[in-house]
């Protein structure tokens, strides 16, 4: 059952006057175009709110959901697509840029990363600003069941040395479901709300 019965779309943004009033608490979702970001915000939310697609870096702007009063998820852009002409990818940057530098709400990042890669660079960015921000990360490794239990490990390994000792990690599977409690439990945590299962 999902944590979050009355989620709803509030709005979407490409100009940092367009995000929603910087009140409440807020955690922010980020990752890869292929990484499988959606389709965990989905899972965790236990609603179909973000929009997944066959063709990645389809969420080309910021958005804002509701969870309840005065708790906010954001799905930031897509990032490292290479069809994505570099234009916007400048766009999407200075976006993001004004978001982190910004926003008083935020409480902390999911980043949602395959599980068959390690971080790469522009995960590791994404981290570093919210770092520099004093702000918790959790990465969530993605598309796991499409490793055996011995790749698996090796990822959460691999994953925890390249991101360094205060993230917190989790293998996670948005089609078997693996790792939606312990991720949905960490967003709570984030918020600083008690909501139940």
């Amino acid at each position: 059952m999902s944590g979050y019965p009355d989620a709803r779309f509030l709005t979407s943004a490409n100009r940092p006057d367009q995000f929603v009033a910087d009140q409440g608490a807020e955690v922010a979702f980020a990752g890869r175009s292929n990484a499988g970001k959606s389709s965990a915000i989905n899972a965790i939310l236990g609603r179909r709110l973000a929009h997944t697609s066959k063709t990645p870096g389809r969420t080309r702007l910021m958005n804002f959901f509701q969870l309840s009063p005065g708790e906010r998820l954001v799905d930031l852009p897509g990032y490292g697509f290479a069809r994505v002409p570099a234009g916007t990818t400048e766009e999407w940057r200075r976006l993001l840029e004004a978001y982190f530098e910004t926003r008083r709400s935020l409480r902390g990042l999911f980043l949602a990363v395959d599980a068959r890669r390690t971080p790469g660079e522009l995960d590791l960015r994404m981290l570093e600003w919210c770092r520099g921000l004093g702000r918790p990360v959790h990465v969530v490794l993605a598309k796991a069941d499409k490793l055996n239990r011995e790749l698996a490990a090796r990822a959460l390994t691999s994953s925890r040395e390249a991101c360094g000792p205060d993230v917190t990690l989790q293998l996670f599977s948005a089609r078997t479901g693996d790792g939606v409690v312990d991720a949905r439990a960490r967003l709570r945590d984030m918020l600083g709300g008690q909501r139940s299962e």
